[in-house]
Order: structure tokens, then C-alpha cells, then sequence
């Protein structure tokens, strides 16, 4: 069995392909009527999408929009790779974590 690589361990290439090839298995699974197999895989795709941003883009202090859930913010209060640790506005006020290619800057 190969050993799967880690996404901080990989290649922009790599993490292209990779999501290639994720997208097409969600593709798959949603076609099949799999949503929670669909739901795991979509999330995959946003963790290797996180790898490819740089995470000094994200300032703690700053509000940004969820990329897929219109009208929802999220505030940084800090970083940590590439996680930003915050909390939803007009949320719970529970802290959480978010990859960084969830959140859209609003400039």
C-alpha cells in the first residue's frame, strides 16, 4: 500500500492533481447519491486548496466572508498554519477553526 503524502509535503503540481483527482471522486459520489462520501471529499478538496494560498494573506483582527455561505463572517483571532482560529459572526461565539481557502477577503 503507498503512503500517502501529506499536503504541507507537497508540490503545488501535486496538490493540483490532487484536487483533480478529489474533484472527480466527488463528482462520482454525488451522482450516487453519497452525501456524506461526498461531504469528506469536499472537504479534502479545501484542505489541499488551503496549501496552495499563502497564509499571510489572513490577518488576525480581520472579518471574512465563508466562501459558500453568502452573507456568514468569520474574525480571525489567530493563525496557525494554514487554519485561521476565530469565531462566526452572529454565531454561537465558540471559537473554530477554518482552512484559510474558506475564507474570502471582503476588499
Amino acid at each position: 500500500m503507498q503512503q500517502e503524502k501529506r499536503y504541507s509535503a507537497m508540490t503545488e503540481y501535486e496538490l493540483r492533481q490532487e484536487i483533480a483527482m478529489l474533484q472527480e471522486k466527488a463528482r462520482k459520489a454525488e451522482q450516487m447519491g453519497m452525501v456524506n462520501e461526498f461531504a469528506v471529499v469536499e472537504r479534502k478538496v479545501q484542505m489541499a486548496r488551503a496549501y496552495m494560498i499563502n497564509p499571510d494573506q489572513f490577518k488576525p483582527g480581520e472579518v471574512y466572508e465563508i466562501e459558500g455561505d453568502p452573507g456568514h463572517y468569520f474574525k480571525i483571532d489567530y493563525m496557525n498554519g494554514v487554519f485561521a482560529w476565530g469565531y462566526r459572526l452572529k454565531g454561537d461565539g465558540k471559537e473554530e477553526a477554518l482552512p484559510i481557502s474558506l475564507l474570502k477577503s471582503l476588499k
